[in-house]
């Protein structure tokens, strides 16, 4: 029998040096890189081999990371790429057929392909479940017929694919006639409408979907299960928000620390106890992410992330209307600075985004990935085990709730 040696950080770092050795970063494009990244199983190391893995252990990915990151090795940009990593590649490896894992994985982690997720509608915001948006199935064709408006979706505008829950049953109650489809965000019939925030940007959009065309084999787990799938990927979601690996003094905290340290001019006595408060909070948020990504070393996501997401909001906000309160009505300039979409792979090409960028972009923390209120009830009905809400649309066909 043969015995296999389980991976190391150690015996990964040799295989990222060996790999390097033989493909230059300086020498090929972003693509082909991630691509070859990927065919020697160092892109998710805790995927399975052929899939972009070798099988190892979750928390041995830092190692990788920092191996090709000191390496000057092409990165990918989350603005256009965490929903399809974060969300995207998980849910198909846990959903999907080894067919659709092998048409999307690897397009996906390379950069190549954009993903986005068509989940919210302007009727089902936070009770998902509600959603109306319709497919029926054509025997003749073997294709499902959608139509519908889905909104808030981010990265519509730029995606290739997407995560679309539809209802493919009304007769019965809202979250058992659910199914879940990966749709071509090229296909005819949608049609991809940018809104405008608070920042000036267009970030997410609303996307109407009329008699769009989905083969049967787009499809993501059983008919009428794609309520466990969409679970799935909110629970990925989460953690793709309130997980990220940040070094301390990483990201916010880290710019305010810097305008603390350099401009002391700035400084009140209250507001001295208040960045120090601040400081502990986002050590605190940065702790509990990485228990929570070692926590996931086990296996898969489960309701800690809700908390997760919900610290990060709740210090992103209070970081960045800090900041505001140290610069007064400096912070608040914007005119100097304009968003260019940066370039596919590199992570660097974003231009520095002010105080008051950061500050309303924030609040947008409390509603993305769930809003603050539904975490609120997932931490106190699945991680505290309380007495969970009364709902009297549990057992109702959805046809009959109103809307």
């Amino acid at each position: 029998m043969e015995v296999t040696t389980p991976w190391t950080a150690q015996r990964l770092r040799a295989a990222v040096d060996e790999f390097l050795a033989a493909h230059d970063p300086r020498s090929m494009p972003a693509a082909a890189f991630l691509g070859a990244r990927y065919d020697a199983g160092l892109a998710w190391v805790h995927f399975p081999p052929g899939r972009g893995g070798l099988g190892a252990s979750r928390d041995l990915q830092p190692a990788v990371d920092a191996g090709f990151e000191a390496a000057g090795a092409p990165q990918h940009n989350h603005t256009l790429h965490t929903i399809g990593l974060g969300m995207g590649a998980p849910t198909v490896l846990t959903f999907g057929t080894d067919a659709q894992r092998d048409r999307w994985l690897r397009p996906l982690w390379t950069g190549e392909e954009v993903w986005c997720q068509l989940f919210s509608e302007p009727g089902a915001g936070s009770d998902l479940a509600a959603l109306s948006t319709r497919a029926v199935y054509d025997q003749d064709t073997g294709e499902w017929v959608v139509n519908g408006q889905k909104v808030w979706t981010s990265i519509a505008h730029e995606a290739d694919w997407a995560m679309l829950v539809t209802r493919t049953d009304p007769d019965v109650p809202k979250h058992r006639g659910l199914t879940y489809f990966v749709c071509d965000m090229h296909a005819p019939g949608v049609e991809v409408r940018p809104l405008r925030q608070a920042t000036g940007e267009a970030e997410f959009n609303e996307v109407f979907l009329t008699d769009v065309r989905i083969p049967d084999a787009h499809r993501l787990g059983a008919v009428g299960e794609g309520w466990q799938v969409a679970t799935g990927t909110l629970m990925n979601e989460r953690v793709a928000i309130g997980a990220l690996p940040i070094p301390r003094e990483g990201g916010v905290i880290g710019a305010l620390m810097d305008l603390w340290r350099q401009r002391p001019e700035l400084r009140t006595p209250g507001l001295h106890d208040a960045v120090l408060r601040a400081w502990v909070d986002a050590e605190a948020l940065r702790l509990t992410a990485e228990r929570l990504r070692q926590q996931l070393v086990a296996g898969q996501p489960g309701p800690e992330g809700s908390a997760a997401k919900l610290l990060f909001g709740t210090v992103n906000q209070h970081l960045t209307g800090l900041a505001l309160e140290l610069l007064g009505q400096e912070g608040l300039g914007y005119d100097d600075w304009t968003f260019r979409r940066p370039d596919l792979h590199s992570e660097g090409a974003a231009e520095h985004r002010p105080f008051g960028f950061h500050y309303l972009r924030a609040r947008g923390n409390s509603i993305e990935g769930g809003t603050t209120e539904v975490q609120r009830n997932i931490i106190a009905e699945r991680v505290l085990g309380l007495p969970p809400e009364i709902r009297t649309d549990k057992n109702v066909p959805w046809k009959d709730l109103p809307r």
